[in-house]
């Protein structure tokens, strides 16, 4: 078996796809992205990815910044290839008036306009929702923000960094004794922009198959978007006063479920919140006494009792190494698992059965590994039909072939730094 699928990357057209005898679940949905960066970028990314047709607006100098971001192969980024992957790159300085008027064009063939500027830019440029509704009454336009479109702080700067703090994420990420943490990825982008997809899907839904023909605007909040995954923190405090704190490698309220040192310093995550499972985890632990007490029997008698279940699971993990550790629970049904960088990714046989990754082929012929990307269809599944194009790649094709301009038209609105 291949641990890798291969995708050969087409030349940059609309048409061109790697599997064209299967269909995906988002063909025919028509998407002008006006984002840039992260958080607009990764929810087109995902749509893209099962079929809709993203055509991605960027400044002609220069281009999305992400294109320079992190590791660059040959002048690129390499995770530009991944978030420019299947959508078409076409050019607009939309500081001017000429390129306004395109993209206004381009919004009649559109069923979305995702846009992350700052509130009020759009409305300034004659591109806000009450204009592009006048030339397409279905169109769908989703703004997303660090602040959302109104409210006190709407027009301060947001970024995702500042909306993780803001909307609670950072205050629990960490351990007790130490400042809070970050994970080292842009979660807070990445949040937002998995909400910024659903809504475009919920969106489509309610103009299309609900029946009301017209679009609307989805306003998506950075900070709206993490304070979403907050649990039940809101309830536990205005009900009983209690802010979840800091705890490190556990998880208020839910016990067992920690990291624990292994005696060859590796480290196992074991999760054996379950009334079933905490007994047979603690039988392998070798506490059969705890296994049987009544007090434990349920979580909110073992949290009460935390500090005693850490000490006894990570007194018997000092004493396994990992792959002794690893066996014991496995054996006994208890989940549990490692803590893997990419490198031990890429050497995971469960990695290479799920087709977790693929080789696409560059323009210049050589290749970069991308993800797969998640969930799975098992009758119409997305892929990659090429990955990040250059910039502009396809000004010919959406304003040649879609608009209709002529070539000698093009080339004066290049000339004139329009395009």
């Amino acid at each position: 078996m291949t641990t890798t699928s291969r995708t050969t990357a087409q030349p940059p057209s609309a048409s061109s796809d790697a599997s064209p005898d299967r269909p995906r679940p988002l063909e025919g949905l028509r998407i002008l992205e006006l984002g840039q960066l992260i958080a607009g970028p990764f929810a087109t990314m995902l749509l893209a990815w099962f079929g809709a047709d993203v055509i991605k607006v960027e400044p002609p100098v220069g281009g999305d910044p992400l294109r320079t971001w992190r590791q660059m192969h040959r002048g690129t980024s390499l995770w530009w290839y991944i978030m420019g992957r299947n959508k078409r790159s076409i050019t607009a300085d939309l500081r001017q008036a000429e390129a306004r008027d395109l993209v206004r064009r381009l919004v009649a063939h559109r069923d979305v306009v995702l846009e992350n500027f700052k509130p009020g830019r759009l409305e300034a440029w004659g591109l806000g929702y009450e204009d592009l509704e006048r030339v397409n009454p279905r169109v769908i336009m989703v703004r997303l923000s660090g602040w959302g479109q109104d409210g006190p702080y709407a027009n301060k700067p947001g970024y995702a960094s500042v909306a993780e703090g803001i909307g609670g994420l950072r205050y629990v990420n960490g351990h007790p004794d130490r400042p809070p943490a970050r994970a080292n990825l842009s979660l807070g982008d990445t949040i937002g922009g998995l909400h910024a997809a659903l809504g475009i899907l919920a969106a489509v839904y309610n103009r299309d198959v609900t029946g009301t023909g017209r679009g609307q605007v989805v306003d998506v909040a950075l900070f709206e978007a993490i304070f979403n995954m907050m649990e039940s923190t809101l309830p536990e405090y205005t009900k009983y006063g209690v802010v979840r704190e800091r705890q490190g490698s556990t998880v208020s309220g839910i016990v067992p479920t920690n990291t624990y040192r292994c005696k060859d310093g590796t480290y196992i995550i074991i999760g054996g919140n379950g009334d079933s499972i905490f007994k047979r985890l603690m039988r392998v632990a070798g506490r059969p006494d705890m296994a049987d007490d009544p007090r434990l029997a349920r979580n909110d008698g073992r949290v009460q009792h935390h500090e005693e279940i850490d000490a006894a699971i990570a007194a018997w993990t000092s004493q396994c190494g990992f792959d002794e550790a690893l066996a014991a629970l496995e054996a006994a049904q208890v989940p549990a698992g490692p803590i893997y960088s990419i490198a031990d990714q890429m050497k995971d046989p469960h990695f290479a059965a799920r087709g977790l990754v693929e080789e696409v082929a560059l323009p210049d012929g050589d290749t970069v590994t991308l993800p797969r990307l998640a969930p799975v269809f098992s009758a119409t599944p997305g892929g990659t039909r090429w990955p990040g194009p250059p910039l502009g790649a396809h000004n010919q094709d959406v304003y040649g072939d879609l608009l209709g301009l002529t070539r000698e038209e093009l080339d004066d609105l290049k000339t004139r730094g329009v395009i």
